[in-house]
């Protein structure tokens, strides 16, 4: 209980309640207007949380990147548009909804599925991650680097039909992180006697010519007369608890499988609700209505996508280590202030911790009210022209890459990733990898050459450790049944 009102008084007067609702607000606008991703924005504002508050920047980040989750569900259902990439299967039994004259009750479902997940998400936060924090006290060099190796290798296999792109994606980004002073040897590596790489390759403009400007250069490119006109029919604003408590099976096994999938660096969202959808299907009395309007089929994938929210920061708080690109934000923030993830954060600053936890909650509560009263007028941003859009991410972008060190070669580092992030969505291939390669790759290399240092070069070090073995087996394990997999479907 004093961890509790430690954390209500750090929300509530401490001023972060602005940046929950803010954020929050911000959130569901980009998941509601198709074509817009939350990673985008949230790297725009990256640059502007170094300046603020560790608790209030880290909690409008969260703020929009849990809203746009919620946000996502409105084109989805009533546009048959996912606002965002996980609400691909929200529109499979959402749009039929739609299409039926029963919007309102679809958009419901959806809401009250995704705040049942949010919250279970949020819970197993404040359970798992001190656990998690203590287990890290037993990690050394030689664990950190299996536990590295083992992220970016579920990041590479995460992405499936793309694995050979994204291996190739995560070896561009370890490149890239070996960019700078190698502190080991006082030496400059591939800065090519530029001093504005001394440091390395600037993580922030990075992220944000990647995932904000080159989304910017999808939306410049499309047709003039790209707004929507949707609407929103039907009665059953409520019905959405009725329809949850009918299917809690449903809603509790796709709850549990977002909590894991979270834990897992790369696969996150979408495996959960694939997984949580295909089950639903199999276990269902009528598998035939999936795709066709099966109200258990938005519960499936709303509950699941949002049950990941929170639990994607159990292995940033405990280890250090982010599980996508927007945890590897989060981590920036992190250590811009000094706050370094692991058991110390807990007990050093707790109250960060629990004010982090009660937001949290708080933003769920926000975000489903919001959405409950006021899609009406919300269904209205769906009409926002992609070329107006786009032309104001791109500014905003550029003017958020140069003021992170109001430096002009920040902003034409952003620049020349954006190109690189146009051309690699336009071709499909994966960009998180080239973020996750070029945080945990450095990670990596610099916890092994350690460990190397203190068995004076013997590899036997990563076996004879049980921590260390356990993740090397688990690695190795992961790869051969994906190549059996393959190679069974070839």
């Amino acid at each position: 209980m004093e961890l509790l009102s430690l954390g209500f008084n750090e929300v509530f007067s401490g001023g972060v309640i602005w940046a929950v609702l803010i954020g929050a607000l911000i959130g569901v606008t980009i998941g509601s207007i198709p074509g817009l991703e939350p990673a985008g924005v949230m790297a725009i504002l990256l640059p502007l949380t170094f300046t603020m508050e560790p608790l209030f920047g880290v909690t409008l980040l969260l703020g929009v990147y849990g809203g746009a989750w919620y946000g996502g569900a409105i084109p989805a259902i009533l546009m048959n548009t996912p606002g965002t990439p996980v609400a691909v299967l929200t529109t499979y039994d959402g749009y039929p909804m739609a299409k039926r004259g029963e919007g309102k009750k679809a958009l419901s479902i959806a809401y009250t599925s995704s705040f049942f997940g949010g919250i279970v998400s949020v819970l197993s936060l404040v359970f798992f991650a001190p656990i998690l924090s203590q287990v890290a006290t037993l990690f050394g060099s030689a664990e950190f680097a299996m536990l590295a190796l083992l992220g970016m290798v579920f990041v590479v296999l995460a992405h499936n039909n793309y694995a050979i792109e994204a291996a190739a994606m995560i070896g561009l980004g370890m490149f890239l992180g070996t960019i700078g002073i190698d502190r080991s040897y006082n030496t400059q590596v591939y800065t090519f006697d530029q001093s504005f790489l001394l440091a390395g390759v600037p993580l922030v403009p990075a992220v944000i010519g990647l995932f904000a400007m080159s989304q910017a250069y999808i939306l410049l490119s499309t047709k003039s007369g790209d707004s929507f006109k949707t609407k929103l029919e039907g009665s059953g604003r409520f019905d959405g608890f009725t329809v949850l408590l009918r299917n809690k099976v449903t809603a509790i096994r796709s709850a549990i499988l977002g909590v894991v999938m979270g834990l897992l660096p790369g696969v996150g969202e979408f495996g959960s609700q694939f997984f949580s959808y295909t089950l639903a299907q199999k276990f269902s009395k009528k598998p035939e209505e999936f795709g066709n309007g099966a109200e258990a089929g938005i519960v499936a994938s709303e509950t699941s996508n949002n049950a990941v929210t929170a639990s994607v920061l159990i292995p940033l708080l405990a280890f250090g280590i982010p599980a996508d690109a927007l945890m590897a934000m989060l981590l920036s923030v992190f250590m811009v202030h000094n706050y370094i993830p692991g058991p110390r954060l807990f007990t050093e600053h707790p109250e960060f911790i629990s004010g982090l936890y009660v937001s949290l909650f708080f933003m769920n509560a926000v975000v489903f009210i919001y959405l409950t009263f006021a899609s009406k007028y919300i269904v209205n941003i769906t009409r926002v022209r992609g070329r107006f859009i786009g032309a104001l991410i791109f500014v905003l972008g550029f003017l958020g890459a140069y003021s992170q060190n109001y430096q002009i070669s920040d902003a034409l580092i952003a620049l020349f990733f954006s190109i690189i992030g146009y051309v690699m969505k336009r071709n499909n291939i994966p960009a998180v990898p080239i973020i996750l390669g070029l945080v945990l790759g450095p990670v990596f290399l610099n916890r092994m050459r350690q460990a190397l240092g203190v068995s004076n070069g013997d590899f036997s070090i990563f076996i004879d450790r049980p921590i260390s073995l356990t993740l090397l087996v688990f690695t190795v394990l992961s790869i051969v049944v994906f190549v059996a997999s393959k190679v069974r479907r070839s």
